[in-house]
């Protein structure tokens, strides 16, 4: 009898800890759906980013307030782990509750197949970080909760990414107060939202030792700069939260208002096929004949 050795694929997380820890720059772009997180991959990204905005709007249809639910985002990133190799960094907001609910988001995001969650110090309801009018959490109860993923994620490769609001709310110097603060409880990653120049995204790179994740939005309050510009101010990280449904909500609308003007639907999109192909259709098709489950004479194309 042939013995079979088979090689474990290593963990989300671990995926991404290499590709950190490499020095490489990385660059994930944001999910929302079946077809975008296919899009990533064959297009060559390394990771993707799974944004609670973008969740809200696609799934549920509601603004990024808060509203989403643990549950709800555990059942997304199952979705998208199952038609996903690569690592997922996952917004889960404020951790959905307190120190246990905390301890029960880091497990159900990990058997999910989460590589990475941010967590966050805003007060409930809390809102997208480049919008008016948020608030925090004391800086005892932010860092208990920081600590509260890092001590469950103990037992994982996840990736514990602590982000802090602050800068909008009290400034730059609590803003960084905050990020050492998140570092000495143990954060593998540390996130300052929405800087509003480069003389912040400077001062931040300049103070927090730990790696760094930069949230890059178009007509937003951080300064748009290419990845090579974030990576030469001492970014490890970006993510990109918008950029497939922002596209996909102004394609759709476009194509919806010719529709519904001219009784006609634009002709120059993807055809079934070219749609169907991007997630995986020759594959699917070829599948049965390659393993010899095809009777002769019988064809599944």
């Amino acid at each position: 009898m042939t013995e079979h050795t088979s090689i474990t694929p290593p963990s989300p997380g671990a995926q991404l800890r290499s590709l950190i820890n490499s020095g490489q720059f990385v660059i994930a772009p944001g999910i929302y759906d079946g077809l975008t997180a296919a899009l990533v991959e064959s297009i060559g990204f390394p990771a993707a980013y799974v944004s609670g905005g973008a969740a809200s709007v696609s799934v549920t249809g509601v603004p990024d307030l808060g509203l989403m639910t643990g549950s709800e985002m555990a059942a997304h990133v199952n979705r998208l782990r199952a038609v996903s190799d690569l690592p997922l960094i996952v917004d889960i907001d404020t951790g959905y509750g307190n120190e246990l609910n905390v301890r029960h988001t880091i497990d159900r995001m990990w058997r999910a197949g989460a590589a990475a969650v941010h967590i966050e110090d805003q007060q409930l309801p809390k809102r997208c970080g480049h919008l008016s009018g948020k608030s925090l959490v004391p800086l005892a109860d932010s860092v208990s909760r920081v600590r509260a993923a890092v001590v469950a994620a103990a037992e994982t490769d996840l990736v514990v990414i602590a982000r802090t609001d602050a800068l909008a709310v009290e400034g730059r110097a609590a803003a960084i107060d905050r990020a050492h603060a998140f570092e000495d409880a143990g954060a593998d990653m540390i996130f300052v939202e929405a800087p509003e120049s480069v003389d912040d995204l400077q001062a931040i790179a300049r103070a927090v030792s730990a790696p760094l994740v930069v949230n890059v939005l178009a007509n937003s309050r951080t300064p748009l700069l290419s990845a090579q510009e974030y990576r030469d101010l001492g970014f490890a990280l970006a993510i990109y939260p918008a950029v497939s449904i922002a596209a996909a909500a102004e394609a759709v609308q476009v194509a919806l208002r010719q529709l519904h003007s001219t009784g006609m639907p634009p002709v120059d999109g993807s055809g079934p096929t070219d749609l169907f192909e991007i997630v995986g259709l020759s594959n699917w098709l070829d599948w049965p004949e390659k393993h010899g489950l095809v009777p002769d004479g019988r064809t599944v194309r």
